[in-house]
C-alpha cells in the first residue's frame, strides 16, 4: 500500500530502517508464529529491548510508562511494514496483550514492577486463553481459581499456547465464579511459568515444529496481588486484547511481499519441461494481478482499523473483517504458488527438491492455521453479521 508521507514520516521511516539495519540479529524470520531457538534469546531479547528504547514499540503508551506524546498510528504502520520488508523478527509473546490490561486494570504497584520489565524485555509473556473445550467458544473455559487466603488455586488445563515452553510469565484466564453468566465469571492474573504444579507440554505441529503448547496447572498458588483488575473482570479485559489481536494480525505479515514473491516465481521459476514459466500464461498473469488488489484492500482494512481505534471510533466489525480479508488471500496465494510448482507442489518443505528450499510449503501451512488462530473465521463472520450487519443470531449456536 502507497501512502504519500510528510517530513515527519519520511523521517521515522528512514529512522526504522537505519536501526533495523544497524540493530537486527542474524535471524530468520520464518512463516508462522515461531518462538526463538534457545540459543537466540539472548539476542533477541537486546534486539526486542532496543525497539522500546527506539520509541518504535509502546510508543502508544502514557507518556509516563515510557509512550511518546508524537506518537502517531501511521507510525506504528510504518514500523510494522518495513519490519515486513525487511523480514526482520519481531517482538512475540503477550506482552503486547498483557501490557494494554496492566494499564488499563492494574494496580500501581504492578505497573510499577511489570511495566519497565516489559519495556526492557527481561521477560517473555505466553497467552493462557484457548482449552480443550474453549477455543473460539473462550467464554467456555473451566481453568478454576479459587481464593484460598492470600493465594489463588489454580487447577485445568490450557492448550495452544504460543511460546509457552519459553516463556517467563503467562497471562491467565481462569473461572473465579461459576454461579453467575459464563463471560462474568472469569478472571485475569499474571502467573509465573516457573511455579511448582504447572507442567508444559510442547505440541508437534504439522509443520514439524514445536511453538504451541499444552499447559496443565495442577492445584497451583497464585498471590492473591497477581490478579488484573477485580474478580469478574476478565471478561472485559480478554475482548480488549483480542480486538488488538485480531487488528494486528494483517500487520505481522504483508501479503503484498508474498504477492511479489509469488509474481517472481511465476517469472523465474522451471515447473515442466515446456522450457516455459507460469507467467506466459495469461490465466496465471491475470490471477496474480487479483491477489496483488486483494492485497491492497487488505492493507487498506488494516490500515483503516488502526487508525480508528487510535482515535477513539472503532467499529466492532473493522477487527473481524480485516482478519477474514488477510487470513483468506494469504491462504489462496500460497496454495496458488503450490499449484504453480506441479507436482513438486505436494513435496515436504524438508525435502531438497522442494522449490525455493519449501518455503512456500511452511507459507501454506501456516497460512491455514491463520484462519482458525486468534478467533476462527466462521466466528469472525458471525461478529461481522450480528455486530455490523444486526442480523439474527445463527440459530445453531
Amino acid at each position: 500500500m502507497y501512502l504519500e508521507l510528510d517530513d515527519d514520516l519520511r523521517n521515522y521511516r528512514d529512522r526504522v530502517r537505519r536501526h533495523i539495519q544497524q540493530h537486527r540479529p542474524p535471524m530468520e524470520r520464518l512463516p508462522g508464529t515461531r518462538s526463538p531457538k534457545p540459543a537466540d534469546l539472548p539476542q533477541y531479547r537486546l534486539w526486542c529491548k532496543s525497539l522500546f528504547t527506539a520509541g518504535f514499540v509502546g510508543a502508544d503508551w502514557p507518556v509516563e510508562w515510557g509512550g511518546r506524546d508524537d506518537h502517531d498510528a501511521v507510525q506504528d504502520f510504518i514500523f510494522d511494514t518495513e519490519l515486513a520488508h525487511a523480514k526482520a523478527p519481531r517482538p512475540i509473546g503477550a506482552y503486547n496483550l498483557v501490557s494494554g490490561a496492566l494499564l488499563n486494570y492494574g494496580t500501581a504497584d504492578q505497573k510499577q514492577y511489570y511495566l519497565p520489565r516489559i519495556r526492557r524485555f527481561d521477560d517473555l509473556w505466553c497467552q493462557l486463553f484457548s482449552e480443550p473445550e474453549a477455543g473460539s467458544d473462550l467464554a467456555a473455559l473451566r481453568t478454576k481459581a479459587t481464593l484460598d487466603g492470600a493465594t489463588w488455586k489454580v487447577s485445568g488445563q490450557k492448550v495452544w499456547t504460543t511460546h509457552g515452553h519459553v516463556a517467563d510469565l503467562g497471562f491467565l484466564l481462569a473461572r473465579t465464579d461459576s454461579s453467575v453468566a459464563k463471560q462474568a465469571g472469569i478472571s485475569a492474573f499474571v502467573v509465573d511459568m516457573r511455579t511448582p504444579g504447572i507442567t508444559v507440554r510442547p505440541l508437534r505441529e504439522i509443520t514439524g515444529s514445536s511453538d504451541f503448547n499444552e499447559v496443565f496447572f495442577d492445584d497451583i498458588s497464585i498471590p492473591a496481588a497477581n490478579i488484573i483488575g477485580a474478580p469478574g473482570q476478565g471478561w472485559a479485559i480478554t475482548r480488549a486484547a483480542l480486538a488488538h489481536e485480531r487488528s494486528q494480525a494483517q500487520r505481522e505479515d504483508s501479503i503484498a511481499d508474498a504477492v511479489r514473491r509469488l509474481a517472481r516465481f511465476a517469472t523465474d521459476a522451471r515447473t515442466d519441461d515446456s522450457g516455459g514459466v507460469p507467467a506466459d500464461n495469461r490465466d496465471v498473469r491475470q490471477r496474480i494481478g487479483a491477489y496483488f488488489a486483494r492485497a491492497q484492500v487488505s492493507d487498506l482494512l488494516g490500515f483503516k482499523a488502526l487508525l480508528k481505534a487510535t482515535y477513539g471510533v472503532p467499529d466492532v466489525g473493522d477487527s473481524p473483517v480485516s482478519k477474514v480479508v488477510f487470513t483468506e488471500a494469504n491462504l489462496d496465494i500460497a496454495e496458488y504458488a503450490l499449484t504453480l510448482q506441479g507436482a513438486r507442489g505436494v513435496l515436504e518443505a524438508t525435502d531438497s527438491d522442494a522449490i525455493e528450499g519449501g518455503k512456500w510449503q511452511e507459507a501454506y501451512l501456516w497460512a491455514r492455521g491463520f484462519t482458525i488462530s486468534a478467533g476462527s473465521n466462521e466466528i469472525m463472520r458471525n461478529l461481522i453479521a450480528e455486530r455490523s450487519l444486526k442480523l439474527p443470531r445463527d440459530a445453531t449456536r
